[in-house]
């Protein structure tokens, strides 16, 4: 006998599932290359961990690490110290998760984001109730960039 789809078939499978526990989705994995002992770019890493990103990190050293930055996309103004790999995207220097998941929802056709420089304040940089302002830059496939999200000195 074939089994029919009824109301009360549909409400009790309905209710089944939510009684199912979810499961929060995780942000995607990010590869960080950094220097060989830099606190600020562990304290980046440690501040993608607590935002739920999972993290790998590498060593890379002096003209490698250059290189790799360049090979990247990422152009000699934007350069930080550290730069991670997320889903096609580039992330070069101390770029909020905030900014991250930003960029991940809007998709953009773009290499990725960078906070050239370390500014103070910026996450791994200090503390940011005291922070010095500083742009996060979109990096577009042209090489050109804008800025994504200003923050301002606090």
């Amino acid at each position: 006998m074939p089994h029919l789809l009824t109301r009360r078939t549909l409400l009790v499978s309905a209710a089944a599932a939510a009684a199912l526990p979810l499961h929060a989705e995780t942000n995607p994995a990010i590869h960080v290359v950094k220097g060989t002992g830099c606190e600020c770019c562990s304290a980046w890493v440690d501040h993608l961990k607590a935002a739920g990103f999972s993290v790998t990190e590498e060593e890379m050293y002096g003209t490698i690490l250059m290189r790799f930055k360049q090979d990247s996309g990422v152009p000699q103004k934007m350069i930080s110290c550290h730069t991670g790999k997320i889903a096609g995207y580039v992330i070069e220097g101390h770029v909020p998760a905030a900014d991250i998941n930003r960029l991940m929802a809007e998709a953009p056709n773009a290499i990725g984001l960078s906070v050239p420089g370390m500014p103070y304040g910026s996450p791994g940089m200090g503390d940011e109730s005291a922070r010095e302002a500083y742009d996060v830059f979109m990096i577009k496939r042209d090489g050109t960039t804008e800025v994504f999200t200003a923050y301002s000195e606090t």
